[in-house]
């Protein structure tokens, strides 16, 4: 019995502990490992093309901010396909050549066979493909840092997604974990030279690259399982890594993201969320086996990485053992309240090195609130046909709200206004 609680305990450490200590390497350690002599488009002949892929959902209104703000791109060598499935009759009032708007025949209900049914419709050959949620809006300078990565040979990068909304306690509390997220997942695994994790959007991938995942066995396979599907994302990012590919994270490619705002919405987007990474946790204990069997340490830090409980469940487990651990084991029950605390300020470090807005840290103190709404979540993880809900999305915002200290409007569009 005692071995077996001290096992468990020491496990919850480790994952407790990790992030701190490999934040402190990156700190120590880290470096950009983007090529600076590499990574001037301007000195190209043939800059790189981008298809921009929008997936909507009964919602193609939702996505007009974000056609606007790729249109209006410092690096305008794109053209943006948007997927309206299912979404009644919309006027966009756009007339850009690089702007493809497509209406599905039939009901796709599919993120992934959105993604298909644009790839199936390009207008032109691309050399990268960009792929956005409806309700994103990507920084002015989005297309271009991307493009500086993907010339200095990165064949998959992940922009950052940060909130363009933070009006309630709910938005501010999931921005928070993004915020986490970026550091933990993706900022310090590439500084420390390996993958950073897909957020599922606001990521560019090459484009031959990008088809011979939409051609993969787990891709086809997903197509007929419905909401039981294992998110693209996840499926997207274990294909590169399996190939040996790593993951760049362009921290100023930045894409705003809606956040949830009420605690029914974290329950819709959460038991997804969860579901999915149960269904993940074979793919990501596989490639932290491979990469500890071949000495590849970008595979073995991205599975341990993937493979690390949420973090809400990693906190209840550490509790209950340290309770549990006084009278079993109290050395081991010390060690774990450390390692709670540990946990705790890092996660304060982390937000302030991620610059997390002054809405986050006031949000702080109803942690406990969004704990117990991602609890409820797993009592919807049962039945995928049953629970799973597409997550409605309504924050109409323009980019210029959002940056407008680093982007102005061309000088013709200020005299129309």
């Amino acid at each position: 019995m005692q071995i077996i609680f001290s096992l468990l305990a020491l496990l919850l450490i480790l994952q407790l502990v990790y992030p701190f200590v490999t934040v402190l390497l990156a700190q120590v350690f880290g470096k950009e490992r983007l090529n600076p002599h590499n990574s001037n488009s301007s000195n190209l002949t043939n800059p790189l093309h981008f298809a921009c892929i929008i997936t909507a959902y009964r919602n193609a209104a939702i996505a007009k901010p974000l056609v606007e703000s790729l249109l209006r791109q410092t690096y305008p060598n794109h053209t943006i396909y948007l997927v309206a499935d299912e979404c009644p009759d919309f006027d966009f009032g756009i007339e850009d050549e690089r702007f493809v708007l497509l209406r599905p025949d039939l009901p796709l209900r599919l993120k992934v066979k959105s993604i298909i049914h644009a790839v199936e419709h390009f207008k032109r050959p691309h050399d990268f493909i960009a792929v956005f949620d409806a309700d994103n809006l990507a920084h002015p300078n989005f297309m271009e840092e991307i493009n500086r990565y993907a010339n200095a040979g990165f064949r998959c990068i992940q922009g950052q997604r940060t909130a363009k909304n933070l009006d309630t306690t709910y938005a501010a509390l999931d921005s928070m974990g993004e915020h986490y997220k970026n550091y933990i997942e993706r900022e310090v695994p590439y500084r420390l030279g390996g993958s950073a994790v897909i957020s599922g959007s606001g990521m560019a991938t090459e484009a031959d690259l990008y088809k011979a995942y939409l051609a993969s066995p787990e891709i086809k396979r997903g197509q007929h399982a419905g909401k039981k599907m294992l998110q693209e994302d996840k499926i997207l990012q274990n294909f590169l890594l399996w190939r040996g590919e790593k993951i760049a994270y362009a921290r100023n490619a930045i894409v705003f993201d809606e956040k949830v705002e009420t605690g029914e919405a974290v329950e819709t987007q959460r038991s997804r969320w969860l579901f999915s990474y149960f269904q993940n946790l074979p793919n990501s204990a596989g490639l932290l086996f491979r990469g500890l069997t071949r000495l590849n340490f970008n595979q073995f830090y991205f599975g341990w990485v993937t493979l690390a409980l949420p973090m809400f469940i990693q906190v209840g487990l550490a509790g209950l053992l340290a309770i549990l651990g006084v009278f079993i084991a109290p050395s081991w029950s010390l060690a774990l309240v450390v390692a709670l605390g540990i946990f705790a300020l890092n996660i304060l470090w982390v937000l302030k090195l991620d610059a997390a807005p002054k809405p986050v840290w006031d949000a702080v103190w109803n942690v406990p609130k969004f704990v117990w709404r991602q609890i409820t979540s797993l009592l919807k993880m049962r039945d995928p046909n049953k629970h799973f809900k597409h997550t409605e999305h309504r924050k109409q915002v323009s980019v210029d709200e959002l940056v407008k200290p680093t982007f102005s409007r061309p000088e013709n569009e200020q005299q129309a206004d």
